[in-house]
């Protein structure tokens, strides 16, 4: 039974045309380079059925395909949808040039993805370890640039680490736990404080969890929370979840209220600390001793404050052509920006004794890392430095997620990516783990991807002097 798509009202869909919607005939190219073979191809009905119904619907589709640098084929391609999609209109059909990079035209969306995610994720996982086994909690969306940046900033916070998020959307779109406490303006609302916990209390008697730092910390809120923890909860069989500081010295703070609340005969209440929190502002709390069980970690999370900017890049490498693949290189003054040509693969190296990571390889496409032989690693800059490596296991990272136009690997849930993000963090060394001067992983190149792209860089040399 085929799965029933979805589509959201904000979505934007795009369809390939050649093998998706029309059913494409692997013929020799001259063959499809003769008059009528476009207009003559068959339709996809069932993919037509849902494009008509989903234009009838007002959804957002549009049809990306390609042609040949003359114009016949476009010209065929469009005839093809006035008849078989005439609902469709002209300024949602894009057709590039055969030989050019369709996915150029995704480029900007790809990387504004691939780099956001992976900055808030990477973020929120050094947090998550300077929490030391406490659990941190996403409390960002107010903070966070925009409201996809919310949700898709609290996605990637989880699977860095986090225990849960307060954007509660997430746990409706991708099963992320909803989590939070109440709020300053709740205590507002009631004539005293006291009040306003013991309305709390008989509202969420199961998960009951304390703001303690609206007026006075010590000697009103605390107070108030134990008593309301007395009148409400006790009598109902229930225990109190916790209560939260979101101000002050939370080192400070917290050691007294842990006092309070087991001379209460709560020893069993957790302390939730908030207020600008970051990595490195809990590792000092934790190492001066703060008694706190939890976390939640908003605007330094959601924003990435100390380091905003993920520098991912989108360069072309090659270009495929029916003679073959033709590497290509970006030259700069600046040696970093200098791109590395060919297609391309990664591939990690293992100790096979501790398990952890040496390095990553870059190497050209057909290139194999031999396990059984000594592999050297060299540094692509300071090429003298250089190390043998053996007893080492050597893995591909790369995986093929598309296939002649269709998506041949499975999405795994939120849940798995978070527990592989967590297994691969685990392979790394301490030293590379640091928060300040960290030991450098190294992402080398083979040395025949390395000899390629000096090939070029002095291929041009000598036309520009030429």
């Amino acid at each position: 039974m085929q799965k029933k798509m979805i589509l959201k009202s904000d979505m934007r869909v795009y369809f390939d045309m050649d093998g998706t919607i029309a059913k494409w005939r692997d013929v020799p190219m001259e063959e499809s380079r003769k008059p009528g073979y476009y207009t003559d191809l068959e339709p996809e009905t069932e993919l037509l059925d849902f494009l008509s119904a989903a234009l009838k619907a007002d959804k957002n589709m549009n049809i990306l395909s390609s042609y040949y640098t003359d114009t016949r084929a476009l010209l065929e391609k469009k005839k093809w949808l006035d008849k078989y999609l005439p609902g469709i209109s002209s300024s949602h059909c894009l057709f590039v040039p055969y030989g050019k990079n369709k996915a150029e035209f995704v480029e900007t969306m790809l990387l504004s993805c691939i780099n956001h995610q992976s900055l808030i994720a990477t973020k929120a996982n050094r947090i998550v370890r300077a929490a030391q086994g406490r659990g941190v909690m996403e409390f960002g969306s107010r903070r966070a640039q925009g409201f996809d940046g919310a949700v898709y900033g609290a996605r990637a916070a989880f699977i860095g680490g986090c225990v849960g998020t307060a954007c509660t959307i997430c746990e409706r779109d991708f099963g992320i736990p909803a989590l939070g406490t109440m709020a300053h303006s709740w205590i507002q609302l009631f004539d005293s404080e006291l009040e306003a916990f013991c309305a709390y209390a008989r509202e969420y008697p199961d998960n009951c969890t304390l703001l303690v730092d609206t007026y006075d910390t010590l000697h009103s809120g605390l107070p108030h929370a134990i008593e309301a923890f007395r009148r409400e909860l006790l009598p109902r069989g229930c225990r109190p979840k916790g209560v939260r500081i979101d101000s002050g010295d939370i080192t400070y703070l917290s050691k007294r209220m842990r006092k309070m609340l087991d001379e209460a005969g709560f020893p069993d209440c957790s302390i939730v600390a908030s207020n600008s929190l970051d990595e490195y502002i809990i590792r000092d709390m934790l190492i001066q001793g703060a008694k706190v069980d939890s976390f939640g970690v908003g605007e330094r999370l959601i924003t990435a404050a100390s380091d905003p900017v993920f520098g991912g890049v989108y360069k072309l490498s090659a270009i495929e052509t029916e003679d073959g693949v033709i590497p290509k290189i970006k030259l700069s003054e600046n040696v970093s920006k200098i791109t590395t040509p060919g297609a391309k693969t990664v591939w990690r190296l293992f100790d096979r004794d501790s398990g952890k990571a040496i390095a990553d390889v870059v190497t050209l496409m057909d290139e194999v890392i031999d396990e059984r032989a000594p592999y050297e690693l060299f540094d692509p800059e300071f090429t003298w430095k250089r190390k043998t490596v053996q007893n080492f296991l050597a893995r591909p990272l790369l995986r093929k997620i598309f296939e002649h136009g269709k998506c041949i690997c499975h999405t795994p849930s939120v849940e798995k990516i978070r527990a592989y993000c967590a297994e691969q963090v685990d392979t790394l060394w301490e030293e590379v783990l640091r928060f300040e001067n960290p030991h450098q992983y190294y992402v080398d190149l083979s040395q025949r991807l390395w000899d390629l792209k000096h090939s070029l860089i002095e291929e041009h040399r000598i036309n520009s002097e030429g």
